[in-house]
């Protein structure tokens, strides 16, 4: 399970910086490295979306999980 994360984050960040790319300068990193459109670039953009939802589960496990405080 420990590599599925890496590899979940790994897709996010890349997204992330995507999106930040797009935001600050208009410029779609995947796009132009892919096509706009094209087949190899929504395949990318469904693995990040993907590998959002997929971190979704251990996110929202923490906050349901039952916590200990620490006193000391």
């Amino acid at each position: 399970m420990k590599i599925v994360n890496l590899i979940t984050l790994a897709l996010i960040t890349v997204g992330g910086l995507n999106w930040g790319l797009v935001g600050l300068f208009g410029f779609d990193l995947v796009a132009a490295l892919f096509g706009e459109g094209s087949a190899l670039s929504r395949t990318v953009y469904i693995a990040v979306g993907a590998a959002a939802a997929a971190q979704l589960v251990p996110l929202l496990s923490t906050f349901g999980g039952r916590t200990t405080a620490v006193r000391g």
